[in-house]
């Protein structure tokens, strides 16, 4: 899909590389046994490794060496056997040991790739630059006190996962489509939540625009975009920018900025550093990490199967279209929920049921599909009623609503409510007869060629019946007497 802006000179076209923090789901920190977990009352979750004191040693946590592999996989990623971990200086109050550990010039993982799938289908492969380990810092708090600023050291030491892509997003769609892919992988993985309203996965978004066909401009880093919609929006509006300053005869800053929803602006926060300026060196505390391709090799057969695969199996093994098969692979708990409803069952119509009447359902009640009031069983339980002829369609329908209201099963609410399907033809042929003896000049028109009236005679039969009749046997019957 192409995607440009119009300036007063021309066209221009948007250049996006996104640097994504993945917090790593892992019991402890990076290099402390302190809790990893969110929340907890300020400074509760702190080692005397994360506060900074003199003398304390980092030991390297092993899970969260194996999450980052994992995830290196996951983006289908060459994994580096060796890598190691750097100190990148700087002053903030909220790093109390005045440098981050971080990796820089050797990350655990390199060069990889992740398929994105626009609105139109296109398919597009948005390439991976690197994902390297590291630190997050510390929590400054502004608005506790009206003269001081607090710190809440929780956060201090939790290990991170820096995945860096190439510059080749051209629009916020592709932005988004990228992001949310990203975070259904790591989902998948189970080495990061992805959820970025806690700010366990966030952005920094490099921006920058061109003319076609020309070399790369100067960009610029929005940092901390904790949205995917935000993303979308703040791409949009710093390219806007962007191209009134070229446009102005001015040139474009490297520098880093904050994107304001609020007001629609991205503001400038600093110039943008360079390596240099962080003084990085190895961290003389920590020796290279060395990882054995055994243990990549096991670690790689134990993974999941990933969306993409997922997706891939269902179109094939269930014979359901690409875009049903995407809709269903989401989330790991959708496509357990809807292969538990297909099992032995008409897949196509499951996958109707599901991504249809139960999502409708659940955007309507605010639920998600782990706390679904219909079970993939019960659901499973209505279709089977529907294949042996006990209901039809439109009952089914009356059926659903009432298991997601009362939690029964469907044959409980048939039996209660008497919902079963009358396939006597006894009881239907008379119904036939009524209706066509009520409605004798319509049956004349569709004997002189009004063959659309054909529907009518079917509601009507339908509704004498109170919907209970089975359809098939009423159009035969129909067909037979007119």
């Amino acid at each position: 899909m192409s995607y440009t802006l119009e300036g007063r000179t021309g066209t221009w076209e948007i250049v996006v590389g996104l640097e994504v923090h993945a917090q790593v789901i892992s019991h402890s920190k990076l290099f402390s046994g302190a809790s990893a977990s969110y929340g907890g009352e300020p400074n509760t979750h702190v080692s005397l490794v994360d506060a900074g004191f003199p003398g304390m040693l980092p030991v390297l946590n092993h899970e969260c060496v194996a999450q980052a592999i994992r995830t290196g996989l996951g983006l289908r990623a060459r994994i580096n056997l060796e890598s190691r971990f750097d100190r990148k200086n700087y002053f903030y109050a909220d790093l109390p040991t005045g440098y981050q550990i971080s990796q820089f010039t050797h990350p655990i993982v390199g060069e990889g790739t992740v398929e994105i799938e626009l609105s139109d289908g296109t398919v597009r492969h948005i390439g991976i630059t690197r994902l390297h380990m590291e630190q997050d810092a510390g929590k400054s708090m502004h608005d506790q006190d009206p003269t001081r600023s607090f710190i809440d050291l929780n956060r201090a030491g939790v290990a991170l996962m820096e995945i860096v892509s190439e510059p080749d997003i051209r629009s916020p769609e592709e932005a988004g489509a990228y992001l949310r892919k990203l975070r259904q992988i790591l989902r998948y993985l189970g080495t990061c939540d992805g959820n970025m309203e806690e700010g366990s996965m966030r952005a920094d978004v490099n921006v920058s625009v061109r003319k076609a066909g020309e070399p790369f401009r100067t960009r610029c880093e929005i940092k901390n975009v904790n949205s995917i919609r935000y993303v979308m929006h703040a791409i949009e509006v710093e390219a806007t920018r962007q191209i009134e300053v070229w446009e102005d005869g001015s040139e474009v800053d490297q520098e880093t900025r904050l994107f304001d929803p609020s007001r629609n602006e991205t503001r400038s926060l600093r110039s943008k550093e360079d390596a240099h300026d962080y003084r990085y060196f190895p961290d003389p505390d920590l020796l290279p990490l060395v990882v054995e391709q055994a243990w990549v090799d096991e670690l790689e057969r134990e993974l999941p199967e990933l969306p993409d695969d997922k997706r891939d199996r269902f179109i094939r093994q269930y014979g359901i279209p690409r875009y049903d098969a995407s809709v269903l692979v989401a989330e790991q708990a959708i496509a357990d929920y809807y292969e538990e409803v297909a099992k032995g069952r008409d897949a196509r119509l499951a996958a109707n049921w599901v991504t249809g009447d139960l999502f409708g359902a659940l955007n309507r009640t605010g639920r998600s599909i782990q706390d679904t009031p219909i079970s993939a069983q019960a659901l499973g339980g209505m279709l089977d009623l529907m294949a042996d002829g006990t209901i039809n369609g439109k009952i089914a329908k009356e059926v659903f609503e009432d298991m997601l209201e009362t939690g029964d099963s469907a044959a409980d609410i048939v039996e209660r409510k008497g919902l079963k399907q009358v396939t006597d033809t006894g009881a239907i042929d008379a119904a036939v007869a009524d209706v066509l003896a009520r409605n004798a000049d319509k049956v004349e028109e569709y004997r002189g060629g009004k063959d659309r009236l054909f529907g009518f005679f079917v509601g009507q039969v339908m509704k004498a019946m109170a919907g209970k009749a089975n359809p098939a046997i009423v159009n035969e019957a129909l067909k037979k007497v007119l």
